[in-house]
């Protein structure tokens, strides 16, 4: 059993059974009196209730709570989703920090669902988002957010190194029961909806070479090479000279690895390095899936960094998470669990550092739901695998990564979360006219 990461530990609470009362009214909740309304835990669940009221609109959710009464939540229909309250205390934390307390209570079996899945239970959540986002408690909580801006998501090379070390330095083993058979952790291109997960990120790997413009000989510098996948694709079917940079051991050993036994280890090479200490020149660069690791800090290094490694007439590729919203930003839990660090931008502010480092932005796309797609095959993986992971690390550990498979889904399928391709480049005629080229790329 692999041990769990010091981050990743804490408690479950006891699920034991209690017996659920029959459903009061609403009035009836309204007008309970005596001692028991003026107790902390019984007055939290009832201010809940009052703003569960209020905020659901979509979907079906039944609570019973930890003394056995049942709260009915949204208009009927749909699939209904059915929670029993385990922990009396989880009412509060709720009110006070949503997505943390939702994700940790999970985790901590603060809570139990009885009917629904916890997908079905997060897409109620993400559903009735705009109504939760305008709670006094999460304006707060932004403003605070907003304040401490730079010190959440400023990542200096020594902290880039611990926030990636967090997340995927995590066994091999673990990714290997969910991802595809080539281990790419990013969105994949659904190009009709119906291809397997394997298919769709294949036609990711072609989809980003077409927009590289490649021919055979060139050099490429790929930005978060993750294992490998991207440069040994891109070496093999375009005889491209390949070098990736990750901050993550683990990944570069296994990439280092892939390539040699691929025959590949002197047309690729994988190096243990920050971006911002390469002093290359290349024909092309392409980062994928890395740029949310960067914090709004870091942006114009970023970009000014891709424009000193570019040749002339050179291509660069960034394709990342975006949001919608007019603010960037990242989710507490996520933050807290999943990527320390981590910042989700809006695409404006990212253009605007593009144009400020100088660089023509050449072309771009926005993926909708092929990361919600993607993420479904993943957590439809975890499922299968789960007593895998449980014996890798603990149970805990599992409640976490059904957690954020499912929230980061339900994300880009209900709230304001996308992908984006950007393509840009030195020269404003380093690509050609139109896009046609893409597709025929892709069909060759």
């Amino acid at each position: 059993m692999t041990p769990v990461p010091n981050q990743y530990k804490g408690r479950m609470t006891d699920m034991n059974d209690s017996e659920i009362s029959q459903d009061d009214p609403w009035d009836q909740h309204e007008k309970s009196e005596g001692l028991t309304r003026l107790a902390p835990r019984r007055t939290a669940m009832r201010l809940l209730a009052r703003v569960l009221n209020r905020l659901i609109q979509k979907g079906r959710l039944t609570v019973i709570d930890s003394f056995g009464d049942t709260w009915h939540f949204g208009p009927k229909g749909g699939r209904p989703v059915s929670i029993r309250v385990v922990d009396a205390g989880l009412p509060a934390r709720l009110l006070l920090n949503p997505s943390l307390a939702l994700g940790e209570g999970y985790m901590d079996g603060a809570f139990r669902i009885e009917s629904g899945s916890l997908r079905d239970l997060v897409s109620i959540c993400m559903s009735n988002l705009d109504a939760l986002d305008a709670l006094p408690a999460n304006r707060l909580r932004d403003w605070m957010d907003a304040f401490q801006n730079r010190k959440l998501h400023h990542n200096p090379i020594s902290r880039s190194r611990a926030n990636v070390a967090h997340h995927y330095d995590l066994s091999t083993e673990l990714y290997d029961l969910f991802l595809d058979a080539d281990r790419q952790y990013s969105c994949a291109y659904f190009a009709t909806g119906q291809e397997t997960l394997d298919g769709a990120q294949t036609l990711k790997k072609k989809h980003l070479a077409a927009k590289l413009v490649m021919q055979p000989g060139l050099e490429v510098l790929d930005i978060g090479s993750g294992w490998g996948g991207l440069a040994l694709e891109l070496a093999k079917q375009h005889r491209a000279r390949v070098t990736g940079l990750s901050l993550s051991g683990e990944q570069i050993t296994a990439a280092q690895d892939r390539a040699k036994q691929e025959g590949l280890s002197d047309q690729v090479s994988f190096e243990l390095r920050d971006y911002r200490q390469e002093q290359g020149q290349y024909d092309r660069v392409v980062s994928v899936g890395m740029f949310e690791h960067v914090g709004p800090s870091g942006f114009d290094s970023f970009f000014t960094t891709l424009q000193r490694v570019l040749k002339p007439d050179g291509v660069a590729l960034v394709h990342a998470i975006g949001t919608k919203a007019a603010k960037g930003g990242s989710d507490p839990w996520i933050r807290k669990y999943i990527f320390p660090g981590g910042y989700i931008p809006p695409l404006s502010q990212t253009l605007a550092a593009a144009e400020r480092a100088g660089l023509w932005v050449t072309d771009v796309e926005i993926l909708r739901l092929h990361y919600a797609e993607t993420l479904r095959h993943w957590s439809e993986r975890f499922a299968v695998e789960r007593e895998a992971a449980r014996d890798l690390y603990d149970e805990r550990f599992c409640r976490m990564w059904e957690f954020y498979l499912a929230v980061c889904e339900m994300a880009f399928r209900h709230g304001n979360l996308m992908v984006f391709q950007i393509q840009l480049a030195k020269s404003r005629d380093a690509v050609p006219l139109t896009r046609d080229y893409i597709a025929k790329a892709e069909a060759s």
